[in-house]
């Protein structure tokens, strides 16, 4: 890292800002994930209003996902793997629940493609998070790439 050759104390205060990064990165999904498990109902409801296949397996499923993700990322225990992870449910989500282009109504149309851009500006992140795991060494991970 060319910070450390010119300050070494700087290293380990950015692997402090890395980990607070991933802290911060990985909450909306961690959110995400518990309100998959714990409001099943309501957001088997939304799936299905989607046409998407056994909704209610797929939300609980996607719910675990998430949060594996999530946690991977968080702990930096492959956390190449975690990011990856965040970036299939990512790109999934954005094309097979926010199609703005499908959408009539221009209120729906603005909130959904509010979403899908949020959705694949996320999915971008969590490509940036694997390239950044996939370099041992940086922040503070738990263990090596998996990728790597």
């Amino acid at each position: 890292m060319i910070i450390a050759v010119c300050h070494p104390s700087l290293e380990v205060h950015m692997d402090i800002v890395a980990l607070i990064g991933r802290v911060l990165f990985v909450l909306v999904f961690l959110m995400s994930g518990f309100n998959h498990l714990t409001n099943l109902a309501a957001m088997s409801g939304y799936a299905e209003s989607k046409n998407f296949p056994a909704p209610r397996a797929a939300v609980a499923v996607s719910g675990i996902w998430i949060i594996v993700a999530a946690l991977l990322v968080l702990i930096g225990v492959w956390g190449d793997l975690g990011a990856l992870m965040l970036f299939v449910f990512l790109v999934a989500t954005a094309f097979g629940f926010h199609a703005f282009w499908s959408e009539s109504d221009p209120g729906t149309q603005q909130n959904e493609m509010n979403h899908f851009l949020k959705d694949i500006a996320l999915a971008g992140a969590s490509l940036v998070l694997f390239a950044v795991f996939s370099q041992v060494g940086i922040g503070l991970t738990a263990t090596g790439p998996l990728f790597g």
